[in-house]
């Protein structure tokens, strides 16, 4: 039997589909079309999980009884042959265990992920380009799909802030590893006198919120702004005033869509923002008060780079909560983020997630 099997509690999970199954079987089951529905996704997934380690577990055992046979017979090929077979299940299990550190509510999910210029005028601006554009690479080669939401120009080059949303599975379970400030160090090409600069990004990583999740929001409680869509420059791109800015009045928060064609579009897309951000909110407050009770606190401030990215006078980028760098900076800006990623996820095994 793996030793994850006890770690992620696939007995449980077997108890639970066993419960799950019974009550699915019960007369009134549909009463409550969309909560049956839920439920039967829920009882799909977790067939499918269980499955598939039930059956890790049988060719695993089926395995190690061949090759205690062949070894009595010392049959070399034979015994060459399942040690293959053995291996190969143990690059399966690393997958898997992989996969199931993707367990959050909302890790199987769509994201919406924004970047932020910090202090620092065009360097800043510039990095938040650089930061959108790897993560755009990263979900290409992943086969997302992505539509950018919302995108406000700098001054002289690239962006005040962007808001895209990445569609596909487990979108959000992956991206929430990249949620934090990212720091860059380099030679700025906006300085004549070329010299280094140091830039932060804050970068925000939240799960789209599906309608099952009652977040409440009372339209005595919004305020809607129409204006004209504009790009690089303050050039409008539409005559008509379709772009929206939604300010939730009670907590300030404000949201703006402007790249959809009709002012409906981009008031639906600002909703679906900022019911994120409100899910968010919330969720930061409780793990606040959670942290107050254990009596520590981490500031989320500029100075808390989650990640720094060297290209003078060195190349590295380096992870600072896991220690996980490579001097490959230019794979990395094209999006070859999983090292990272993956280490991240990781570490969290067996920690409260988000």
């Amino acid at each position: 039997m793996p030793a994850s099997w006890s770690v992620f509690d696939i007995s449980g999970k077997e108890a639970k589909l066993a419960r799950l199954e019974k009550e699915a079987s019960q007369a009134d089951f549909w009463a409550d079309q969309q909560v049956a529905q839920q439920a039967m996704q829920d009882l799909s997934l977790l067939r499918e999980e269980v499955t598939l380690w039930q059956g890790m577990a049988t060719r695993t055992r089926e395995a190690l009884e061949l090759l205690d046979l062949v070894e009595v017979e010392e049959d070399d090929e034979v015994i060459s042959e399942v040690a293959a077979d053995l291996e190969a299940l143990e690059r399966e299990l690393e997958n898997e265990e992989f996969q199931l550190t993707l367990s959050g509510p909302h890790d199987r999910g769509d994201a919406l992920l924004a970047v932020h210029a910090g202090a620092g005028g065009t360097e800043a601006q510039d990095w938040a380009e650089m930061l959108l554009r790897m993560f755009l690479r990263w979900a290409e080669q992943h086969g997302y799909k992505t539509t950018v939401l919302d995108s406000m120009p700098g001054e002289e080059a690239g962006l005040k802030s962007a808001t895209v949303e990445v569609e596909g599975p487990y979108a959000y379970g992956y991206l929430r590893s990249e949620k934090g400030v990212h720091r860059l160090v380099r030679l700025s090409p906006f300085d004549a006198a070329r010299r280094r600069h140091t830039s932060f990004v804050l970068v925000e990583v939240m799960p789209v919120i599906d309608d099952t999740i009652e977040i409440e929001i009372s339209p005595d409680d919004l305020r809607m702004d129409v204006f004209r869509s504009s790009g690089a420059g303050g050039q409008n791109v539409q005559k008509n005033a379709t772009a929206v800015r939604l300010t939730h009045i009670p907590t300030g928060i404000v949201v703006t869509c402007q790249n959809e064609r009709s002012q409906l579009q981009n008031r639906e897309s600002a909703l679906k923002v900022l019911r994120s951000r409100l899910y968010e909110q919330e969720m930061e407050r409780r793990a606040a008060e959670q942290e107050k009770l254990k009596g520590e606190h981490i500031d989320a401030g500029w100075g808390n780079q989650i990640r720094s990215y060297v290209l003078h006078p060195y190349q590295m980028v380096k992870d600072h909560r896991t220690d996980v760098e490579t001097g490959k900076t230019g794979a990395v800006l094209d999006g070859d983020l999983d090292m990272f990623i993956k280490a991240y996820l990781k570490s969290q095994v067996g920690k409260a997630g988000p």
